[in-house]
C-alpha cells in the first residue's frame, strides 16, 4: 500500500493532480483510522494507464470513459488523427531544427507512420520545402550561416545540404568541367533570336555567359562591345580561352568579361542596347532578373533570356513534384508571358528549343556520367544528375526551354 506522496513520487504526478484524479473516481483511496489515504498497487498501475492514454490525446474525462465502459472506437479514431497530424508537425519541426544543425538524416521510403507520413527526413528535403514556401527568408538565413551569394545559389539550386555542399561541389564540377556545355542549348537558337532583333546594338550585357558558347556566336555576328559576365572565374577563362583560339577575323566584336553577380551589377542605368541571358534567369528567379535588368536597358534596347518551361498545362504527377523540388518556380509558357508584361515589357517573340538543343547537353552528359561511374562511386552528385538524364529520357515531352525576345514597353 502507498501513501499519497509514495503514489505521486512512483507516478511523477503532483499530490494536488492525484486528488482531481480521484475526484474523477479514476483511482480510490482508502482512508485510515490517523487520516492517511493509502494505494494499492493497482492504482499505481492505473495511473501510469491513464497516462499512457493521455500521450495518445486523450483528455482525463475520455480517458475515464474508456476505462469504464466499451471504448467509442469514432473518438479514438479522431484522437488517432489529430496525433497523426501533431507528430507530422513535431516530425517537421524537428526536421527543420536538424538541418539548421547540420544533422543529416537519409529519406527512408520504408520509414512511415500508419498514415503514410514520413518519420525520417533528410536536410535536402527541408531546404526545398523552404526554397519553395520562403524562398527569400531561406536565402538570407544561408548568407547569415556564412555562406557568399555564389554559395548560396549553389545550395539552393545544386545541393540542398549544408554539410556536405563542398564534397557535392567539388564532384559536380569535376563532371562538368569535362563537358562542352553547362546545360542545354545550340547555336542555331541564339542565331534563331539575333535574326528578330530590330536594330544593331553597339553594347551588349551578356549575363550568365558559362564557358562562352553564346558568347563566341555574339561576337561573329555582331558589330558591338559585349561584356560577359559569370560568377564562376573557371568559366571566365574558357571564354578567355574560346576567343583567343579563333581568328581575330571571325570576331566582329570586343569581348570583356567580368567575374560578377548578376543580383549586383556593377552598371549604370541605360548602359545597354542588349541583356542577353540564355539559362541563367532562374538563378535569381525571372520576375527578379525582369525588374532588376531593365533599368540597365537604353529607351529602345531589348532583353534575351531563355528559362525553363512547362509546355503542357496539365504536367503529369511525377512532373510536377520533379520540379517542385529542383526548379519550384518553373512555369508554363503563358504564364511566363504575363509576367513579362506584368514587369513592363512587350513581348517580341518567343520560341521553343529543339531537340538538338537537349541532345548537346544531355547526350555527353550521360556518357561522361558512365565514364565516371566506377570512380565516382556514392558520389551524390553523380547520382542526382544520373537520375536528371533519365527524368528527361522519360518525361521530355512535358518540359523544354523557351527563348523570349522582348523590349521595355
Amino acid at each position: 500500500m502507498y501513501r499519497i506522496s509514495e503514489l505521486a513520487n512512483q507516478v511523477g504526478l503532483s499530490r494536488t493532480a492525484l486528488l482531481y484524479y480521484e475526484k474523477l473516481g479514476l483511482i480510490k483511496g482508502h482512508r485510515q483510522a490517523n487520516g492517511y489515504r493509502l494505494y494499492s498497487a493497482l492504482d499505481v498501475e492505473q495511473v501510469k494507464f491513464i497516462q499512457q492514454l493521455q500521450l495518445g490525446g486523450l483528455s482525463l474525462k475520455e480517458c475515464k470513459a474508456c476505462l469504464a465502459h466499451q471504448i467509442d472506437k469514432d473518438m479514438l479514431k479522431q484522437r488517432l488523427a489529430k496525433l497523426d497530424e501533431e507528430i507530422l508537425q513535431k516530425q517537421q519541426a524537428r526536421e527543420m531544427l536538424a538541418a539548421m544543425a547540420g544533422l543529416t538524416t537519409e529519406l527512408k521510403s520504408s520509414d512511415t507512420d500508419s498514415s503514410g507520413h514520413n518519420t525520417e527526413f533528410s536536410e535536402q528535403s527541408w531546404h526545398q520545402k523552404a526554397i519553395h514556401d520562403t524562398p527569400e527568408a531561406h536565402f538570407n538565413w544561408l548568407l547569415t550561416q556564412g555562406f557568399s551569394e555564389k554559395e548560396a545559389f549553389r545550395l539552393k539550386w545544386l545541393s540542398k545540404n549544408m554539410t556536405q555542399h563542398d564534397q557535392y561541389m567539388n564532384d559536380f564540377m569535376h563532371i562538368f568541367n569535362g563537358l562542352e556545355r553547362w546545360g542545354p542549348g545550340d547555336e542555331s537558337e541564339t542565331l534563331h533570336a539575333l535574326s528578330l532583333l530590330t536594330s544593331k546594338p553597339e553594347k551588349v550585357l551578356e549575363i550568365g555567359c558559362g564557358k562562352g558558347l553564346a558568347t563566341k556566336v555574339l561576337a561573329q555576328h555582331l558589330q558591338a562591345e559585349i561584356t560577359a559576365v559569370d560568377n564562376e572565374e573557371s568559366a571566365l577563362v574558357s571564354v578567355k580561352q574560346m576567343l583567343q583560339s579563333k581568328p581575330k577575323t571571325n570576331l566582329k566584336s570586343s569581348v570583356n568579361t567580368l567575374c560578377s553577380s548578376m543580383t549586383d551589377l556593377p552598371f549604370k542605368p541605360n548602359s545597354f542596347d542588349i541583356i542577353w541571358a540564355e539559362s541563367s534567369a532562374y538563378i535569381m528567379g525571372v520576375e527578379n532578373a525582369l525588374a532588376a535588368w531593365k533599368p540597365l536597358l537604353t529607351d529602345k534596347g531589348i532583353l534575351v533570356f531563355s528559362d525553363l518551361v512547362l509546355l503542357t498545362d496539365k504536367p503529369s504527377k511525377d512532373v510536377v513534384e520533379h520540379w517542385q523540388k529542383d526548379y519550384p518556380d518553373i512555369q508554363t509558357i503563358d504564364t511566363r508571358r504575363q509576367q513579362i508584361a506584368k514587369a513592363g515589357y512587350e513581348l517580341i517573340t518567343d520560341f521553343t528549343y529543339q531537340q538538338a538543343s537537349w541532345d548537346n547537353y544531355y547526350l555527353p552528359l550521360k556518357q561522361r556520367i558512365n565514364n565516371l561511374s566506377n570512380c565516382m562511386k556514392g558520389s551524390k552528385a553523380l547520382a542526382d544528375l544520373s537520375r536528371e538524364v533519365e527524368f528527361y529520357l522519360n518525361y521530355q515531352k512535358e518540359y523544354g526551354y523557351q527563348m523570349f525576345v522582348l523590349t521595355p514597353s
